[in-house]
Parts: C-alpha cells; sequence; structure tokens
C-alpha cells in the first residue's frame, strides 16, 4: 500500500516492490512508485518510477524521472527526465525532457509551451 514517510523535514508517498494499486491517485507531496498502479496518479510534486515499478494509465505531476515502465500519458508540468532502464510506451507532454542513451520511449511527445490538449 502507499506509505508516507517522512525525510528530511519532507513528506514523500511510496508505493513498495509487490504492491499493486488499481484506482486512482491524489498525492499533495512527491510519490515513489516501486510496485504497479493501474489507474491515473495526480501529484503535485515530483514522480518516481523506480526500476521495478510500473504504471499503465495517466500522470500528471510537476516533475517526474522514469526508471520503470511507464504505459498510457504523462503530464508533467516542468521536467521529465528518462533514464536509461525507463521506457515509456505512451505520450508524453513537457516542459523540458531529458533522454538518457539506452532508453525506450515509443509515442508522441509535445514540448515546450504546448497545450495540454496538444497530446492525445
Amino acid at each position: 500500500m502507499a506509505n508516507e514517510k517522512q525525510q528530511g523535514g519532507l513528506m514523500f508517498n511510496a508505493l513498495t516492490a509487490g504492491s499493486k494499486i488499481v484506482g486512482n491517485i491524489t498525492a499533495d507531496s512527491d510519490f515513489r512508485i516501486d510496485g504497479l498502479i493501474e489507474g491515473d496518479l495526480q501529484c503535485t510534486g515530483k514522480v518516481v518510477i523506480g526500476e521495478a515499478g510500473r504504471v499503465k494509465g495517466t500522470i500528471s505531476c510537476q516533475n517526474a524521472e522514469i526508471l520503470g515502465l511507464m504505459e498510457g500519458k504523462i503530464t508533467c508540468s516542468q521536467q521529465m527526465s528518462l533514464r536509461a532502464s525507463g521506457k515509456i510506451q505512451g505520450d508524453v507532454l513537457t516542459k523540458t525532457l531529458i533522454v538518457e542513451p539506452g532508453a525506450i520511449f515509443n509515442g508522441t511527445c509535445a514540448m515546450g509551451g504546448a497545450k495540454a490538449e496538444a497530446v492525445k
């Protein structure tokens, strides 16, 4: 299940490996995913999908770091980093995109000042 932890005075949520959530999630702080989410995640902070993490659905957040698998649509108001172990199957809308060598991205991307409707 989702756990809220405190680290250095900052709150964040975590879905550990072996855990699964089916449904929609709203988080007011950073969220790390090492398990499976099938549904939508709306987060006002940073979303990290760990190497063992998988998301099937949509994510809306300020920043994102993808080390695992994202299938669906992700909208980041600031920056998204797709790490070498990361894989995206779907659509990305972000202000800034960083892609490391070895990462896999199959889908569409709209960057800069594009409207959310640009990626469908």
